[in-house]
């Protein structure tokens, strides 16, 4: 016997308005996957131009499992930490609120405050968003349980509580606001430089109390053991001289030709961060960078062109005939590099400083710069080399490149080895 006409209307009824609301449903959670998905998108983007991945992993460690050792000189070794969703070890139990107080307040779970070794300074001045999707992109990673060691920080430094104090002098209020003045780029270039990028933690001097100098920004500074050059307008120490492509090239690809190749600490933030940047981003910093004031630094320019040094005599020097043997195949007398640019050593930054800091660092531990066309490595000399050896070739290389006399010492080598002392 057939139901009632009605009741099959009421059912056929029943079954439209679950259909309905079953496609919305659907609608809705393909909504919200292209909404997941472009956040951790936006996030991972953004996770380059911060550079996490490179001070939060160890040499020859997981990316971002922590571990990487800071030796800050007066206040002892400090370690990264974990950033992946592990949940005993990393940051799997934070809440985004939590994990927006880490980055932009210093302030961990539990109260803990962290030290400035974490730029978290600069990161103040970003926007609690572009935060969030940073850790929406990290919470797509590979959880690693991987805790990291103690740190090892000299009093009163080890009593954390000294940390209030600190932000309350040191940290920004507020993030960066646009400047109506200025242009799109400008603003965006700012934001990069100042707050995703961190530019300043590492290319200006630090006060009494450890934080940026705001007097001497940009004017370059030593970290880790590295000289973090001048990156103001100024055009004998600093960028001044620079053209605009030269500067993007070098930020982008971590060469410029007339200005050398990226090394160290500089060569793995092109590797991890820079390069990855869209050209109208890197074009953004570079307009920003031009506006800075310009600071005049200790360190000047060289700059002596391939032809000069083509025609320079021979040099019988101890220096002169291991660096011919060892180092001309590559880089050439005139200084241009076989086969790849990044060979080139004319107008590179390193051969101009007397001291040779940033120079004795690559001899001794050698380099790596990541390009779309591969790895390109310069080798370590340390293990091989004595000394003055070292030195010996610091101080040819600083003499026939930049016609300036060289001051490297055997001692100064045997610190570039041994590293920064903690104290």
């Amino acid at each position: 016997m057939s139901p009632p006409i009605e009741s099959r209307r009421r059912d056929v009824r029943r079954i439209a308005c679950l259909s309905f609301f079953a496609v919305a449903a659907l609608g809705g959670m393909r909504g919200a996957r292209a909404a997941d998905t472009d956040l951790v998108a936006r996030g991972a983007y953004l996770e380059r131009a911060a550079d996490c991945e490179v001070c939060h992993t160890r040499p020859g460690g997981t990316p971002f499992a922590g571990g990487r050792a800071f030796v800050l000189p007066g206040i002892g070794t400090i370690y990264s930490s974990n950033i992946t969703p592990d949940r005993e070890t990393g940051i799997g139990t934070y809440t985004d609120a939590q994990f927006v107080s880490a980055v932009q307040a210093g302030v961990a779970p539990g109260w803990k405050h962290l030290y400035p070794v974490m730029p978290y300074p600069s990161y103040a001045r970003m926007t609690a968003d572009d935060v969030r999707a940073i850790r929406a992109y990290l919470d797509t990673l590979r959880p690693v349980r991987a805790r990291a060691p103690a740190n090892a920080v000299r009093f009163p430094y080890s009593f954390r509580p000294v940390m209030i104090a600190w932000n309350l002098i040191n940290l920004p209020s507020a993030p960066l606001a646009d400047d109506p003045g200025q242009s799109a780029d400008w603003n965006r270039g700012r934001y990069l430089v100042e707050a995703a990028g961190h530019c300043a933690e590492c290319h200006s001097p630090r006060n009494i109390m450890q934080a940026t100098s705001s007097a001497h920004s940009y004017a370059g500074a030593v970290t880790g053991g590295w000289r973090a050059y001048n990156l103001s307008p100024d055009p004998d120490s600093g960028i001044g001289a620079w053209s605009d492509t030269q500067l993007a090239a070098y930020l982008s690809s971590g060469h410029a030709d007339g200005h050398g190749t990226a090394a160290g600490p500089m060569a793995e933030v092109v590797s991890h961060s820079l390069r990855y940047l869209t050209a109208r981003d890197i074009s953004a910093m570079v307009t920003y960078l031009r506006t800075l004031p310009a600071r005049p630094s200790d360190e000047t320019v060289a700059n002596v062109p391939p032809d000069t040094l083509a025609a320079a005599g021979s040099n019988r020097t101890n220096g002169g005939e291991l660096f011919a043997g060892a180092c001309g195949g590559c880089h050439l007398k005139d200084g241009q590099g076989r086969q790849v640019d990044v060979a080139a050593l004319w107008g590179a930054r390193s051969l101009g400083e007397t001291q040779g800091r940033n120079l004795v660092k690559v001899l001794v531990e050698g380099s790596r710069l990541d390009t779309p066309q591969g790895a390109m490595t310069m080798p370590a000399f340390g293990p091989e080399y004595r000394d003055q050896d070292i030195a010996d070739i610091a101080n040819y290389a600083i003499g026939h490149f930049s016609h300036r006399i060289g001051h490297v010492t055997a001692g100064d080598v045997a610190t570039a080895r041994d590293g920064e002392p903690p104290s």
